[in-house]
């Protein structure tokens, strides 16, 4: 990793960390990983106001030579059975030029710390199945599909569009 390198918490009120957030997320979406293909005008437009409106959103950025190159969105939830917080880190990209280079361990670092300082029991995230590169990575950084034990099997990710 260069010495240029960092991670900063975002700060929703200044522009360049809102336009750091609108550029990663939009071009995050484009991966075939993400949304595979572009988000709606409307959602970008509305993109800031929403997270900074949403009272446990925390951003980290990866910066590398002073550029945006990395992004980890993480949500506070919580935990009924450990009565703690839990972080569920709801989405983490890297430019593609970029990845290969240690920044999304770094980030997934960042997020453990953050995580930490919230006194959070544990940090949560969902992956697609094909996603083979991000779950090696997800678990070479401890992750591991989540699991009640015994006969209840481990645990899966369900969705549905409220409309």
């Amino acid at each position: 990793m260069s010495s240029s390198f960092q991670i900063v918490e975002a700060d929703l009120s200044l522009p360049e960390h809102q336009q750091a957030v609108r550029d990663l997320t939009a071009a995050y979406a484009l991966d075939p990983m993400g949304n595979g293909g572009p988000l709606p005008a409307e959602s970008l437009e509305r993109l800031i106001p929403a997270l900074r409106a949403h009272p446990t959103t925390h951003i980290l950025l990866a910066y590398l030579d002073g550029r945006p190159v990395g992004i980890a969105t993480c949500f506070v939830g919580f935990s009924t059975f450990a009565a703690r917080p839990l972080l569920n880190l709801h989405d983490i990209a890297v430019l593609p030029e970029c990845r290969g280079r240690g920044v999304s361990r770094e980030l997934l670092r960042a997020v453990d710390e953050k995580a930490r300082a919230l006194r959070c029991c544990r940090v949560t995230l969902e992956v697609l199945e094909g996603n083979t590169r991000a779950k090696g990575i997800y678990e070479q950084a401890g992750f591991a599909q989540a699991s009640a034990g015994g006969p209840a099997g481990g645990a899966l990710f369900f969705s549905k569009e409220v409309v």
